[in-house]
């Protein structure tokens, strides 16, 4: 009997665990996105990362989740639902961004609060939105400028050595003497002749 109880208690036991954590798992992954929300809706050029479930951020404090994502096929946007707790009214100028948590971290939906004294009323669409940035885009950027830059600087340097040395190669050799000119020839007033070394 003892043992029966046992098993009794610890199938009890597991059994309220596991409804806790479905629980648990239905609210992150929007199962009930729409108790205490309202939805607003956005489009994206790009969600990479952001699927239903996703955290909605404001200044870095869950407001909401997303509740659905789907692929326009007439504009090729990702138009997205995000369910905002009740109580957090967000200005019309509001702007929404699909955010990184880091280099390897997750993505989730940053706000970013305007100033309207107008707010979102319930269905109304975020117009002013930022897609995903690819990290591994911006990688791939920075180590080609990199390398670029690598390569410049190498053959800036090697056209600087052959300058240098260029410039310490012995001047050439001048040209040889000219003959030398001859002696001008001795004005004399026509029809005299040269003077002779002494006189008689």
């Amino acid at each position: 009997m003892s043992e029966n109880r046992i098993e009794v208690l610890t199938g009890a036991v597991v059994l309220i665990v596991a409804v806790g954590f479905l629980g648990w798992a239905g609210k992150g992954h929007g199962l009930a996105a729409n108790v205490g929300t309202y939805p607003l809706h956005a489009a994206f050029r790009s969600v990479e990362g952001v699927s239903s479930g996703t955290d909605v951020r404001m200044a870095g404090v869950k407001i909401g989740t997303v509740s659905d994502v789907h692929l326009d096929p007439k504009t090729f946007f990702a138009e997205t639902t995000i369910g905002i707790y009740k109580g957090i009214d967000l200005p019309d100028d509001s702007q929404v961004i699909v955010a990184s948590e880091g280099l390897m971290g997750g993505s989730y939906i940053e706000i970013q609060p305007g100033g309207s004294e107008t707010n979102f009323a319930p269905g109304d669409e975020i117009t002013d939105t930022q897609g995903a940035i690819s990290t591994l885009g911006l990688l791939m950027k920075f180590v080609g400028s990199a390398a670029k830059d690598t390569v410049t600087k190498n053959a800036n340097d090697s056209a600087a050595a052959a300058a240098a040395s260029g410039s310490q190669t012995p001047a050439a050799a001048a040209p040889a003497d000219a003959p030398a000119s001859e002696a001008p020839a001795t004005d004399a007033p026509a029809g005299e002749a040269p003077a002779s070394g002494a006189s008689k």
